[in-house]
């Protein structure tokens, strides 16, 4: 029986989702063999998942989105390292109830990928997820290097609100070790949003950070004008990489990702390689995989999709725990999913369901135990 599952958000990380998957099934069956392998698809706990897999966890001190500094951790193992921009510049970084879609910056971000190099990295999974931020990548860029000048040819204020007074891009600066050869550098994510226009990073995901219509449209013209001021210091490939799949990630640092050179892959594909969740599949003669809401978003390159997608071209059934499905069963079959099991089967009403939800999955797993070890 291998566990595979993701977060529930606010709820219960990855890990504890294993460990009550676990303890639920071990009552029904108390000597079934489980191993757990807690996923993620680059969003925030992609660290999380990482330390769970055997890496190491290392903490810097970095700028948080709005400038203050933060304690942040990427994971380490050998010369691989998984960066998680969320910790350094995520909305969790945030005071609770503030926004800052204009001002806030990816600074620490560029200063945690900056920490993985000097430790060593050679090869770096850079998962994007949970912005609170909106800069195109210029924060990161800056702590690695770049410069932004306006037309004083001082250094633009941070955020994606200033861009529209970039007028030289220097990244003549640039730490030369993230684009070199010997460093294999990966942009996971989940999303593949070019970085700006209707499918853009403002207009899709602007809004989940506190920006209004006028922000919105605001950050939108601001990160076109960045991406024109970087084609005149690098060339027609700024073009391309505005538009290419994954730049509007997290607040377009994707953007700022492929402008340093990353390749980009989708989040849980990258995860599943990097945990040896191949390995732990071939012992498996059970997937329990999922993640907080089932949903048409989880069909689109979330965890449980990936997890499900790899087990299935393995010959391998599959199960799903969530807090809530909104997916129906003919849906589901086709991502490669058996059955979903909701917390909501066993609870009905979802606020007891994310207060009480650990001992709530257990209940759950004990279902699937008799379901499939009776």
């Amino acid at each position: 029986m291998l566990i595979a599952a993701d977060k529930f958000k606010g709820s219960l990380t990855a890990v504890q989702v294993a460990e009550r998957v676990t303890a639920g099934l071990r009552r029904v069956a108390p000597q079934v063999e489980v191993e757990s392998l807690p996923v993620a698809d680059g969003g925030d706990g992609t660290v999380a998942a990482a330390v769970a897999a055997g890496f190491e966890r290392r903490e810097v001190r970095v700028a948080g989105p709005l400038g203050d500094e933060v304690t942040a951790a990427y994971a380490l193992r050998g010369d691989t390292a998984v960066v998680e921009m969320a910790e350094a510049s995520g909305l969790q970084r945030l005071p609770a109830g503030v926004f800052a879609p204009l001002t806030s910056s990816t600074y620490g971000s560029g200063e945690l990928l900056r920490a993985a190099l000097d430790a060593g990295a050679r090869s770096i999974v850079f998962g994007v997820g949970g912005s609170a931020t909106t800069d195109g990548g210029a924060g990161m860029l800056s702590a690695l290097g770049a410069r932004f000048l306006d037309a004083e040819g001082e250094p633009v204020a941070p955020g994606g609100g200033s861009l529209s007074d970039v007028v030289t891009a220097d990244l003549s600066g640039l730490d030369a070790r993230i684009s070199s050869a010997s460093v294999d550098f990966v942009l996971a994510s989940d999303v593949d949003n070019p970085l700006t226009g209707p499918k853009g990073a403002p207009a899709v995901y602007g809004p989940q950070k506190g920006a209004n219509p006028d922000d919105v449209a605001t950050l939108d013209a601001a990160l076109g004008h960045f991406a024109a001021v970087l084609e005149k210091a690098i060339g027609s490939k700024a073009a391309e990489y505005a538009a290419a799949p994954g730049a509007g990630a997290a607040g377009g640092i994707g953007y700022g990702a492929l402008v340093l050179g990353a390749r980009f892959r989708p989040g849980i594909e990258v995860m599943l390689d990097v945990l040896g969740f191949a390995a732990a599949l071939e012992r498996a003669t059970l997937v329990i995989t999922g993640e907080g809401s089932l949903d048409e978003q989880t069909l689109h390159g979330k965890a449980p999709a990936g997890v499900a997608a790899a087990a299935r071209a393995a010959g391998k059934e599959v199960v799903a725990v969530c807090g809530r499905l909104r997916l129906r069963p003919e849906a589901l079959g086709k991502a490669g999913i058996r059955r979903a099991y909701p917390l909501t089967e066993v609870e009905p009403d979802i606020a007891k369901c994310i207060e009480d939800a650990g001992p709530i999955l257990e209940k759950v797993a004990e279902n699937i135990g008799r379901d499939f070890l009776s």
